[in-house]
């Protein structure tokens, strides 16, 4: 007599969680994107496949698999933005624990004594005022090479005049973001990857699409001024934070790259 019960153990079920929260995670990243359709053909492709299996119809569960199999190179070239992104976001866990590790031997790199947030809180009033658009990347672990290609090197310490000259209106360097890195200005005019959400709010324009895209695929901070309303915006772990205070802004700063 066949067997009516399956026996499951406890790897059989942390193995199911596993795949279970992968698909989940898969699901994220092709959410409202033309791709949600393949992953979900594919997926229901591939259950189909195994219950093929499990009934025992050798041609038909043939030809699936070999479908399958070809599949794996079809997956590759329809979602290499979405592997890409997948990638990043595993990177982007790696740079965190290697931040945990660094805060036990002391920060490395921080000879200039930390970021000079009063500087960047006194250039982001100044502009607001004078409804001067600005976009202030702030790198973390992620150095951003290839943005820093895109742009033109600076190499300068941060102050409150040279941000402010560099966005203003007439300077050949303000129309793109200002890449921070250890307290100082490494690059400016540099292209930014914009978001792909299509859930992004369509009253915001490029720089606050732009800044949060690099956020959603990098670890770095960063600051928009408006140059329509002069009001303040930031992005850290792919989250838009608008019409915040300056004080509000400054906080932030302290508790993120404040000196203890």
């Amino acid at each position: 007599m066949t067997a009516l019960f399956i026996n499951i153990g406890i790897s059989d079920i942390i193995d199911i969680l596993l795949v279970a929260y992968l698909i989940y995670v898969i699901y994220k990243l092709v959410k409202g994107t033309v791709a949600i359709n393949i992953f979900v053909g594919l997926v229901s492709i591939y259950f189909i496949w195994k219950l093929v299996e499990m009934l025992q119809m050798r041609m038909l569960s043939e030809i699936l698999g070999q479908f399958i199999s070809v599949g794996v190179i079809a997956l590759i070239i329809v979602f290499q933005q979405e592997i890409r992104s997948f990638l990043l976001m595993l990177g982007k866990l790696s740079f965190g624990r290697r931040r945990y590790g660094a805060a036990l031997f002391g920060k490395l790199g921080a000879s200039s004594g930390g970021l000079n947030i009063d500087a960047i809180i006194e250039s982001c009033v100044n502009m607001s005022e004078t409804l001067t658009g600005a976009l202030i990347v702030i790198t973390r672990e992620n150095e951003l090479r290839e943005v820093l290609e895109s742009g033109e090197e600076i190499d300068a310490i941060i102050s409150s005049p040279l941000l402010e000259s560099i966005f203003y209106k007439n300077n050949p360097l303000h129309d793109g973001a200002l890449i921070v890195t250890d307290n100082k200005i490494v690059s400016a005019r540099c292209v930014l990857p914009v978001t792909k959400n299509p859930h992004f709010p369509a009253d915001y324009g490029l720089r606050h699409r732009a800044a949060t895209g690099i956020s959603e695929s990098t670890d770095a901070f960063t600051i928009i001024v408006s140059e329509q309303t002069g009001n303040y915006a930031y992005t850290d772990k792919g989250e838009l934070h608008t019409k915040v205070s300056g004080a509000e802004l400054k906080e932030k700063l302290q508790k993120e790259f404040g000196t203890n």
